[in-house]
This record gives C-alpha cells, sequence and structure tokens, in this order.
C-alpha cells in the first residue's frame, strides 16, 4: 500500500497492531515542517509544479536505480543499510523463529513465514522492511504494518484507481493523497487520457526506499507525468490552485492517538475536497476492513459521511489475501456512475495499457453488491464522521503510544 500523506502515522491500509519477527515494528510518523530542509534532494519540478524544494518530476532515472533484483518487481538483493533508530520501548522479540507476526486483535494474531528479510530501513519517523515470504512472496512492510505484497497487491491497487478513472468521462488530471509506494501512480498512468499526475506524500525516506527497491514502479516514479510532492498532503490540497479530475485517498486507516482520521472527516470532504474537483470530478478512497466482522470500524461510517457530501456514492469490495480480510472502497461524485459492465470493458480496452489482471467491468458491478450484513449496516449506518466524533480501527497512534508509554 501507500504510504500516508499527512503528518500521521502512516500505513495505508494497516488495520492492525504488529511484530516484525524478528525485528518489532511500530506506528511513528510526525513529520514538522522544519525537518523537510535536511531531507535528501532529487530532481526538481517543472515549473508547473510550485515549492520546488519539495518537489521532484520524474523522481529518479529508471537506469540509475540498482539493477540486480529479482521477479515481479519487489528487489531482491540483500542490501545493507543503517538500522533503525532504537525506540524507547520495544516489545518481546523472538530472534530465530522466523515469521512475521500481525496483531488483529487483542486475542488474534496472523504469522506468515518467511525465507529471509530482504531489506531493513529507517526514515527519522518509520520503520521500513522488506521481506521475503513463503506464502505472498515479497512483501512490504512499513512500521510493522503489511502494506502490500508481491502476490495480490495489484487487487488493492487496481480496485482504487481504474474504477474512478474509468468512469470519468476524460481524466487527465489526479492527485494522490500518500501513495508513497508508487503503486497507485503506476496504475493512474497505464490511462493513456492522463496527463499529469500529482502525488503527494509526507515522508521523503519512505519515498526513496519505494521508488528504490519496488522496481515494478520504477517506470511511474520515472514518468514525466508524475509531479511528487514531499508534504503534507491535507495542506497541499488545500492551498493548490489547480483542480483535478479525479482525487484518490490512499491513506492510513484511522488510528486512536494520530490525526489521520481528519482526513475522513464530513468537513475535509465538503471543504476541502470537494471544492478541488473539477465539474464532471471523481473522488475514491480506501475506507478499511469491510468484511462480515470488521466493516463497522469505519467502512459503513466513511460511506454514509461521503452520503452527506455528494450526491452519487458507491462503496465496493474485495478480498484481499495478505490482509486476511474483505477491504472496502468507496467512490463519490456529484454525477451519476451509470456505467454497465459492457461499457467499463469497452473503456478498459480503449483507454488502458496493457492487460488488468484483477478488474473487469462485470467484476466491478458485482463488487458493489454487498452482502446482507455489510449492506444492510450501510443503509442503517447513522454516524457521520466528524473531528468531533471519529471512529478507529484496532490499533494507536503515536500520540496515544506516548500517553501510555
Amino acid at each position: 500500500m501507500a504510504t500516508d500523506g499527512t503528518t500521521v502515522p502512516s500505513a495505508a491500509h494497516a488495520n492492525k497492531a504488529a511484530t516484525v519477527v524478528p525485528w518489532a515494528g511500530g506506528r511513528a510518523r510526525a513529520r514538522r515542517q522544519e525537518d523537510k530542509d535536511d531531507r535528501p534532494g532529487g530532481p526538481f519540478c517543472h515549473a508547473s509544479c510550485h515549492d520546488k524544494e519539495r518537489v521532484v518530476v520524474g523522481a529518479v532515472p529508471a537506469e540509475d536505480l540498482p539493477g540486480d533484483v529479482s521477479s515481479k518487481g519487489y528487489g531482491g538483493k540483500q542490501l545493507l543499510l543503517p538500522a533503525p533508530p532504537k525506540q524507547q520501548q520495544q516489545p518481546d522479540v523472538e530472534a530465530e523463529s522466523g515469521w512475521y507476526q500481525e496483531e488483529i486483535d487483542d486475542d488474534l494474531k496472523l504469522c506468515y513465514a518467511l525465507n529471509s528479510v530482504l531489506h531493513r530501513g529507517a526514515s527519522k519517523y518509520q520503520e521500513i522492511v522488506l521481506l521475503d515470504t513463503k506464502h505472498f512472496g515479497k512483501a512490504l512492510i512499513i512500521d510493522g504494518k503489511m502494506q502490500s505484497t508481491e502476490m495480490d497487491e495489484f487487487i488493492y491497487h487496481e480496485s482504487l484507481i481504474h474504477p474512478p478513472l474509468l468512469f470519468h468521462p476524460n481524466p487527465e488530471t489526479v492527485f494522490i493523497m500518500g501513495g508513497g509506494e508508487g503503486s497507485a501512480a503506476r496504475e493512474v498512468l497505464r490511462h493513456k487520457t492522463v496527463q499529469r499526475v500529482v502525488m503527494c506524500d509526507i515522508d521523503q525516506e519512505v519515498v526513496d526506499f519505494c521508488r528504490t527497491y519496488l522496481t515494478v514502479n520504477r517506470q511511474a516514479f520515472s514518468s514525466e507525468k508524475l509531479c511528487l510532492i514531499i508534504n503534507d498532503a491535507r495542506a497541499e490540497l488545500e492551498k493548490s490552485k489547480e483542480k483535478f479530475d479525479v482525487i484518490v485517498g490512499d491513506l492510513a486507516d484511522p488510528v486512536e492517538g494520530g490525526p489521520c482520521y481528519q482526513l475522513y472527516t464530513k468537513s475535509f470532504y465538503g471543504l476541502i475536497v470537494k471544492p478541488k474537483l473539477n465539474g464532471q470530478g471523481i473522488f475514491v478512497t480506501q475506507a478499511g476492513p469491510a468484511g462480515v466482522l470488521t466493516h463497522k470500524q469505519v467502512f459503513s461510517s466513511i460511506y454514509n459521511t461521503l452520503r452527506h457530501v455528494f450526491k452519487y456514492v458507491r462503496a465496493y469490495t474485495a478480498h484481499v489475501p495478505s490482509f486476511s480480510d474483505t477491504w472496502g472502497w468507496v467512490m463519490a461524485s456529484d454525477h451519476p456512475f451509470d456505467l454497465t459492465a459492457q461499457q467499463i470493458n469497452e473503456r478498459i480496452r480503449d483507454r488502458v495499457e496493457g492487460e488488468l489482471a484483477y478488474l473487469s467491468g462485470e467484476f466491478f458491478i458485482s463488487s458493489t453488491t454487498l452482502n446482507k450484513s455489510v449492506h444492510q449496516s450501510l443503509l442503517n449506518e447513522t454516524h457521520v464522521y466528524t473531528e468531533d466524533d471519529a471512529r478507529f480501527i484496532y490499533g494507536h497512534g503515536r500520540a496515544c503510544r506516548a500517553v501510555s508509554s
């Protein structure tokens, strides 16, 4: 998944507290503006992107990246980077177990057997690990949270990106909140109509790591159509004079103790997102776990909140094996989503470079048909997400941990 686009703990779909064995992970991300000047830089953006200190275009030429990589674009050679800074309080570590563990709830953990740890690095606020798992292949872990794996990341990213771009009559400009992994930008850039993609992520080091070692996204990071901005996505979007055809929320789930939940609020959607959309603009956001047992955490609330801002709102889901749950997305616009499966397939054929591995017109239509339990919850949901009345998924943000430590 993408890293976050806000000044909050990142993990774009991480609904679990987690431990990486033999290393421990933890959420820690709240970049201050004054920290940005000492980050490693990159080529500056063209004049169309403002504030050159924070912007790069075509982030790095593909030929300048390490060439010794393994299958499917998740870098495979063992590299030596500085170990992440020691945390004040380390959880228990089983140094020889060879397993990566994710805590789903107080009494539930998932374990993934490892072949090896391919790479480990750290920014000032986050730990980044690239694992070779026995079942899902290469896996990107940020702050101890499963972000994506080479076996199934296409499910999440195709579901997030292609529906809004296909329903838009002619998408040319796209703004991605978060998305530091580069996979969301990769899928956007497959659309022939797209002329400009602005990807805004808060953490330069995480972006540098992903564009170097997730080689499947090299071409996206090298594209001249990509304008990469290192900044708080909320602040960047709010001050932008530009409007976009599609705005994508590839953000962390709302967790207690971090201000990320503010990017799921009615005020954010109504006062910042909607005014930055062009006339037929579409907004889409990842909306957290959407399974029978998990959809009431945030999925139903995000859906209902968007219904209070936009005329037309469409929720859809897909099972992501490495998340061990059904995942949810919500698409919103003031124009109806009225394409048929055949029309979607025609737009895929005419607009998208290459074959999609997961999404088709028939499948997207079916993905909007939710099981009875989830469907009833969405119909009956009354909660509207606000700064003073938020819902959270399992886990805790940085501020909450600081209070308890």
